[in-house]
């Protein structure tokens, strides 16, 4: 049964947490870290291992198959918050399907930790069904701290990406260390681990989200009297058009998932066969690579919070931030074009490093003017009855990004590298053309909403 709301008024704000947010604020960080850091963990090396060779413990896949299986699992693990979210709205509640979607990742994490390629299947379809239940209604919590006007919310959840990065950057540099230089299983088991220290802390922390749980209820209104239809797609015009408007930023953010999410897959390869890896002396595992992005949303999360409050209602609006969004992500691929020339242009020559580190640092910037921004604008912009579900379908536009990122990849072999860039870069700098010239037309769907 979901959370019912109790018969009081709506719960005050409360500022007893970091920096005067709700101290819910806190459990969620740490709850979403130690999930990302079994998800990003994992994610650094799966491709690796997918194409390292069987004798090497890996399962021999060539780069299409491996391209294939990476996005179809990255792409469902977002898919699958469509599902999370209609759970989560008709029958756990979000607590719940939190705690049992963590649950069932960590129980996928310790399957992949058995050698077979039954088990690797299965230790899959179980990460994908556990982290649709709780990749939405974490982010709904986070929203449901907050009143729907707190000038705090945006900022909320800038911070609370930075606890998403935190784990996405200690990941790779332990599970992947693990996997690449002492056994591959043993960096699954260890992403199983993180993901059990989360629900640990989620558990005792549930008090602190008794605020959050008790909006969610009251916004959802009282549960339907048997046999009568709930009316939850009953929407005024307004409601439709904010829809509409989640619909539009779903379409360009996909674009910029697909974009983005090449750091694990077409860019991981890159990493592993034409960088330099060497750094005084030592060769850099590939997988730490990928923690690239997370250490510099880390650095630039702070800055950005800071910033939004700071501009206040002078910063830019919702469409204008995505605009921004794929201006820079579309910069980092002109960037590495000529990376890519140079890695081709001799046999067996390695490029710097410092390549990867300049587009990931564009690609971040890009990163913070659209993903928490968008997390937090579909909890405005959503009808409160049906917020887990859309948050689901926000989450939908990064499995679409995920599938289109390892069906590039399954092209690193056979395609120059230059026309993998250069195709990246033309569709992303076109979308930001288009977003350009819709932000007046999007506003006004919002209806009011930055």
């Amino acid at each position: 049964m979901p959370e019912q709301a109790p018969a009081v008024a709506a719960p005050a704000p409360d500022t007893g947490g970091w920096a005067g947010h709700p101290r819910g604020l806190t459990t969620l960080f740490f709850t979403e870290m130690w999930e990302r850091f079994s998800y990003y963990g994992m994610r650094a090396f799966l491709i690796l291992y997918m194409t390292a060779p069987v004798l090497a413990g890996g399962l021999g896949f060539d780069d299409k198959h491996a391209g294939s299986v990476y996005g179809s699992y990255t792409g469902s693990v977002w898919l699958a918050s469509i599902g999370g979210g209609i759970i989560a709205d008709r029958l756990l509640g979000a607590y719940r399907s939190v705690l049992v979607g963590g649950s069932i990742i960590a129980l996928g994490h310790f399957t992949l930790a058995f050698p077979s390629i039954t088990t690797f299947y299965a230790g899959l379809v179980l990460i994908v069904i556990g982290t649709g239940l709780l990749k939405p209604n974490a982010t709904t919590l986070v929203g449901s701290l907050y009143d729907i006007k707190d000038a705090r919310r945006d900022a909320g959840f800038s911070i609370f990406y930075m606890g998403i990065n935190l784990g996405a950057f200690i990941g790779p540099l332990i599970a992947g260390y693990l996997a690449q230089n002492v056994n591959w299983h043993l960096g699954f088991g260890a992403a199983g681990v993180g993901m059990t220290l989360g629900l640990v802390q989620y558990v005792l922390g549930r008090n602190r989200l008794a605020p959050a749980i008790q909006r969610i209820a009251i916004a959802k209104g009282p549960a339907p009297v048997a046999g009568e239809p709930s009316g939850a797609w009953r929407f005024t015009t307004d409601e439709w058009k904010r829809i509409g408007a989640i619909v539009m930023f779903f379409i360009f953010a996909a674009i910029f998932w697909a974009a983005y999410e090449q750091a694990a897959s077409t860019l991981n390869l890159f990493t592993e066969r034409y960088a330099n890896r060497h750094f005084l002396g030592k060769e850099i595992p590939t997988s730490w690579y990928v923690s690239i992005q997370a250490l510099f949303v880390i650095i630039l999360a702070p800055t950005f919070a800071w910033l939004w409050i700071r501009l206040g209602p002078r910063q830019p609006t919702t469409p204008v931030k995505f605009t921004l969004g794929l201006l820079f992500v579309g910069l980092s691929f002109v960037l590495l074009y000529p990376a890519g020339a140079l890695a081709q242009s001799v046999a067996g020559i390695k490029v710097s490093s410092m390549w990867l580190f300049a587009a990931y640092f564009l690609q971040v910037i890009g990163e913070m003017c659209l993903s928490p921004v968008g997390n937090s604008v579909v909890t405005k912009l959503a009808p409160p009855r049906i917020v887990g579900m859309m948050m689901g379908v926000w989450f939908l536009a990064i499995a679409v990004g995920n599938k289109l990122a390892g069906w590039i990849a399954g092209f690193t072999s056979t395609v120059p590298l230059t026309t993998l860039f250069g195709a990246v870069a033309a569709a992303t700098l076109g979308a930001t053309v288009i977003l350009f010239l819709l932000v007046k037309p999007i506003q006004r769907l919002m209806g009011g909403v930055r």
